[in-house]
């Protein structure tokens, strides 16, 4: 039994049925988010009753779209480690630090989640082809999943996507196009083809339900810290739907009355080479312009605009948060300090954030007693290719 009661447009609050399939809000063609009866989940569910669930996102289900485990499209995904970071907050003088690896998710993404309850709603609304732009992982991650669903999937992506999500999408069976530009091209692309090609649009916050998988991250975290929340948590940031799921997860935890009204202060982090959610939070800006000629190898955060950019800034400024940029070298240095430090392979994003938390904390805006969690998205595995530019590099001493 599902327990979702509308979608609800984002910016203009209008609502739509979650029974029909739906895109981006008929009024304002602004994302949609899933609103669910809270008050009659928290008086049949008790978060007691987890104990017992299998361990992926899907434990959750009363807080999901999906109306029974027949519709779950699934390879595992979820319930991600969330490993304490003993040596490299020593070094830097923090005594709980923690990353909450994603890159143990099928594809070796945090993708996996989104595109896990994506395709499990489209195929329970009849769809049979579905598209996308990606900058790797998201097409890999849809190319498994329809795969799984026994859908016909069709993948944009930048002709310099790491090699291994090229390879990976192809091998799931997907129609694999490489272009000339960025995500922003690709997305192009799908929006002028769709409608003549009959697919279904599953680009980032074009549809109600991969934030829905997302958002799972939030769940498992106040889970995994017996429902007290961490102080802060830094996530890295293209189209943002992970973080603006997390802070959505918060909200719908305290009204079924899981956790308290503490909430962590969240961070964005992106490239310097493409920083429009940075540009604008400085900036005081309620929306990003476009980033023009985004640059960094860092593919997962080369989105020149997101389309949920004004959910971003809400999210930050709400929690007291902060939107950090690093380098290009700053993230491929920090690849080589947590992996040596720690034994962790770092995806370039989840690095990205261990570089902001180390800016943060010498301007003492973290403390040193706080909980900090950093995302970790993804695996470095799926980025040999693009490190290889800077295998040349020194590492200066730590």
């Amino acid at each position: 039994m599902s327990f979702a009661k509308h979608l609800e447009c984002s910016r203009c609050g209008k609502t739509f049925s979650p029974r029909a399939l739906h895109t981006l809000c008929l009024s304002c063609q602004s994302p949609l988010l899933v609103r669910y009866h809270l008050d009659e989940i928290r008086r049949r569910s008790k978060k007691t009753a987890l104990i017992n669930r299998p361990a992926n996102m899907w434990r959750y289900h009363e807080v999901m779209p999906v109306d029974s485990h027949h519709d779950i499209v699934s390879l595992g995904e979820g319930y991600t480690p969330l490993l304490q970071l003993k040596r490299l907050g020593s070094k830097h003088g923090l005594s709980a630090l923690y990353v909450k690896d994603e890159s143990l998710n099928p594809t070796g993404t945090f993708k996996a989640r989104g595109l896990s309850a994506a395709v499990s709603m489209a195929r329970k609304l009849g769809v049979k082809k579905v598209a996308i732009p990606t900058a790797g992982n998201a097409g890999g991650a849809l190319a498994a999943y329809g795969a799984r669903a026994g859908m016909e999937v069709f993948v944009f992506m930048p002709k310099d996507t790491p090699l291994a999500n090229v390879v990976e999408t192809k091998m799931a069976g997907a129609h694999v196009e490489l272009i000339d530009g960025l995500i922003t091209d690709a997305a192009g692309i799908v929006a002028e083809r769709k409608d003549k090609a009959g697919w279904f649009d599953l680009s980032t916050l074009k549809e109600p339900y991969r934030i829905e998988g997302k958002k799972t991250m939030g769940y498992e975290l106040a889970e995994q810290f017996q429902w007290q929340l961490p102080d802060v948590i830094v996530y890295p940031t293209g189209g943002g739907t992970g973080l603006i799921g997390i802070w959505k997860a918060f909200t719908e935890m305290e009204e079924l009355g899981w956790i308290d009204e503490k909430r962590p202060r969240m961070v964005a982090v992106q490239s310097e080479g493409c920083a429009p959610i940075v540009k604008a939070f400085q900036e005081g800006k309620d929306s990003a312009e476009v980033w023009v000629s985004p640059r960094t190898f860092a593919s997962g955060i080369r989105v020149p605009k997101a389309i949920g950019d004004f959910l971003i800034l809400r999210a930050l400024r709400q929690s007291r948060g902060q939107a950090v940029s690093v380098t290009d070298l700053e993230i491929y240095q920090a690849i080589h300090q947590v992996g040596s430090s720690e034994g962790l392979f770092l995806g370039p994003e989840g690095a990205a954030c261990w570089t902001a938390v180390k800016k943060l904390r010498e301007r003492q805006w973290i403390g040193r007693e706080e909980k900090v969690v950093l995302l970790n998205t993804g695996s470095g595995l799926k980025y040999l290719d693009s490190l290889q530019h800077f295998e040349k590099q020194s590492f200066p001493g730590e």
